[in-house]
């Protein structure tokens, strides 16, 4: 194709559904969060969804399965809206095992230098790009959950601090922190109390509210981010996203 002045077009606003990742400590209620999605269906790699009442494929136990799981709900009928993954960091070391296979390599450091996660990187993107397939041909919203370490982050414009960071490794983080369009940190709510203490002084003390919340902007403390100017917290709950969304959707 010539590429000229007449080949320019005028892009829109994407009214695709969402691509979403959650990521927070464990028993937060980030299956929760996502089995509260239109009709969802799981991709299962953990044992964290006991006591939730919702579909789910069987327990998938290689990258293989959870590549057939997703062809499965593009070429068999079914009406499921929402795709949800749990989690990702589970999901790691078997795309690290099948690209080890494809390479014929006995784990993913036998290369060295660091060339095995590279190599892995091109596993996720086969992976990223059937959700995609899901979204755009398919109508569903994809919700990928992750469980959250704390790193410390070195930035180039000042002191290095610690964050909370989806628990992949940098090649595999960046590439889900890039697919998606809502990045949402899980958490409890903390009110700060001053109290008294010794010698006229106060002290501050952190202490829980008991609402749980999910940041959807990015603070130096956590990844967080999201494509629709949502405000920075909103209760965790799918109906509390998809309300903060809807302004950015009316638009699309």
């Amino acid at each position: 194709m010539a590429i000229s002045l007449a080949s320019i077009s005028k892009t829109t606003r994407n009214s695709n559904p969402p691509r979403i990742v959650i990521h927070g400590s464990q028993k937060i209620g980030k299956s929760t969060f996502v089995a509260g999605a239109y009709n969802p269906i799981f991709l299962p790699l953990e044992d964290g969804l006991e006591g939730i009442e919702t579909n789910s494929f069987p327990l998938l136990k290689s990258f293989e399965e959870v590549m057939e799981a997703l062809e499965s709900l593009k070429h068999e009928a079914n009406d499921f809206g929402t795709v949800g993954v749990d989690s990702l960091d589970w999901l790691e070391p078997l795309v690290w095992k099948y690209t080890c296979q494809v390479n014929n390599w006995p784990d993913i450091e036998a290369p060295g230098y660091g060339k095995g996660y590279i190599a892995a990187n091109d596993t996720w993107r086969l992976f990223f790009a059937s959700l995609n397939d899901l979204r755009v041909n398919h109508g569903k919203a994809i919700a990928l959950i992750a469980h959250s370490i704390v790193k410390n982050f070195a930035s180039p414009d000042s002191e290095a601090y610690d964050r909370y960071e989806l628990k992949l490794q940098k090649g595999a983080l960046g590439l889900a922190v890039e697919w998606a369009d809502v990045i949402g940190f899980a958490t409890e709510e903390t009110a700060i109390k001053k109290e008294n203490a010794a010698g006229g002084k106060t002290r501050s003390r952190g202490m829980s509210t008991g609402r749980r919340v999910l940041h959807v902007n990015a603070k130096p403390a956590f990844i967080a981010g999201n494509r629709y100017n949502m405000p920075d917290t909103i209760d965790l709950s799918w109906d509390a996203l998809m309300q903060a969304m809807t302004p950015a959707q009316k638009a699309a």
